[in-house]
């Protein structure tokens, strides 16, 4: 069964900073539900697997990733996933990613996946299986740009305080230290059962959307 995905969404960071980190497995698999680089073969290709969990059904897939194509003039990257499930079925993508700079500063993402899967999973049928695909989407959005965001801001901030500062006038008195603040922790830093792509809100949802897009049809 064929499923084709494609969303779009803005990071208030630089085309440059956002293009680095797409081009590093260790850091965009944690923004992943359910993902677990395991290997890195080389720069090109990578070793690992991604854990799914929706309703009663739960499975795992083990498999590669190969950037199969790479134009940093344009900012886009081409790659090619396939896993095996550990009941014998299979899981392959194709998976495309393009990156614009904004007139803010920023960068539009836009990924657009086509995915071909076999196995158990498929019981619960395409359209939950896209409408959970799309919410998993969601939350890998949202963990990239707190992870990219929150590291422009913290960058901006070390800049103005490595600043030169006026030199204080004889016996001008000094300014209360600020306490240190505690860094975020890093999105995806959860155990392996809230990993799982999954969750009975995510499948809710899914059917909601489904009944809402069914109604619009309609009117």
């Amino acid at each position: 069964m064929s499923i084709e995905i494609r969303e779009k969404f803005e990071v208030a960071a630089p085309i440059e900073k956002v293009w680095q980190f797409f081009m590093d497995p260790k850091l965009v698999a944690p923004c992943l539900p359910g993902a677990k680089l395991e290997e890195v073969v080389d720069e090109r290709n990578f070793l690992g697997g991604v854990k799914i969990k929706i309703g009663a059904i739960t499975t795992q897939y083990k498999g590669k990733i190969e950037l199969t194509n790479i134009d940093e003039a344009s900012r886009k990257v081409e790659m090619a996933a396939e896993g095996r499930e550990t009941s014998g079925g299979m899981a392959k993508a194709l998976i495309t990613s393009t990156l614009v700079p904004t007139a803010s500063g920023g960068t539009e993402v836009t990924v657009q996946a086509t995915a071909d899967l076999t196995g158990k999973v498929m019981q619960v049928g395409s359209r939950m299986i896209e409408g959970v695909s799309k919410q998993l989407f969601g939350q890998f959005a949202k963990r990239l740009r707190k992870k990219l965001e929150t590291e422009e801001a913290s960058g901006v901030a070390a800049g103005e305080a490595s600043a030169p500062v006026a030199s204080k006038a004889p016996g001008a008195a000094e300014a209360p230290a600020q306490p240190a603040t505690t860094p975020s922790p890093t999105p995806g830093a959860q155990d392996d059962e809230e990993e799982a792509l999954s969750i009975l809100p995510l499948i809710l949802r899914a059917i909601w959307d489904a009944i809402v897009g069914l109604f619009r049809k309609r009117s």
